[in-house]
């Protein structure tokens, strides 16, 4: 029902903003996928995990209607997307980079200035420090 789907998005919404929101959304949504399988059951885990990666993606790069600017949402949710990057355990480091690279790309290819302003100048100033020198 619709008034379900309301509720269920606000609630998403108001996790996401909050300090580790993308965090724990990601993990809340991507729980028990991965394992390592043989043959065409890991064939078809791998394919469910992708679409997992890029639904989650999606979720993440859309501003919610409670946020009050598209600029308010980035400052808060992009740090938070490129944390995923340092996720330190193997298998759910993997899960979360795919969800984080395929977010910044999506990003990036709807609000380019936000995106590079947001997460690709933060993700390349070490290089570029490194460069200047």
């Amino acid at each position: 029902p619709a008034w379900l789907r309301r509720l269920c998005g606000q609630l998403l919404s108001e996790r996401l903003l909050r300090p580790n929101g993308v965090q724990a959304v990601v993990r809340g949504i991507m729980e028990g996928t991965g394992g390592e399988q043989a043959g065409d059951a890991g064939a078809e885990a791998a394919a469910v995990d992708w679409r997992k990666c890029d639904a989650v993606a999606k979720i993440l790069a859309s501003c919610p209607q409670q946020c009050l600017s598209l600029e308010d949402y980035y400052k808060l949710v992009c740090p938070q997307i490129l944390d995923l990057l340092h996720i330190q355990d193997k298998l759910t480091g993997r899960q979360f980079q795919r969800v984080a690279t395929t977010t910044l790309l999506t990003m990036a290819k709807e609000h380019p200035q936000l995106a590079e302003k947001h997460l690709l100048q933060p993700l390349l100033a070490p290089l570029l420090r490194c460069s200047e020198t």
